[in-house]
């Protein structure tokens, strides 16, 4: 049984470590009753300050087959920052796509905004 756990560890470190390089990982080892549930943290910092924190959640569910969904979640600066945005998937892969195509329609939606108030603020 605990070679079984570790080679499901490993798996998904790997699987993760392959896609998220960039972030420094932590995989939580689950609870002996919930083998079927995986959590990794990765954590971006400059120097000593956490500026990205992510979240990744493999969650193994039976019905007619094993289905397996990905839940990703990341928060911003700091260490007690809130998480800003959830996205579950079949994929890793696309679970974190989905996370990213949301922050860059915020960040055009914030721009846009933005744009908005300046060009106002100079026509007065």
């Amino acid at each position: 049984m605990k070679t079984e756990l570790f080679e499901k560890i490993e798996a998904f470190r790997k699987e993760i470590v392959k896609i998220m390089p960039g972030y420094k990982w932590t995989v939580k080892k689950p609870s002996s009753s919930d083998v079927g549930y995986l959590e990794a943290v990765g954590t971006k910092s400059s120097g000593k300050v956490r500026i990205s924190t992510l979240l990744i959640i493999r969650n193994e569910r039976d019905g007619w087959g094993t289905r397996v969904n990905y839940t990703v979640k990341s928060s911003g600066y700091g260490l007690s920052s809130l998480w800003i945005a959830t996205k579950t998937e079949l994929t890793l892969a696309r679970a974190l796509r989905d996370l990213q195509n949301h922050y860059e329609y915020m960040a055009r939606e914030y721009s846009a905004a933005a744009d908005h108030l300046k060009a106002a603020r100079r026509a007065a």
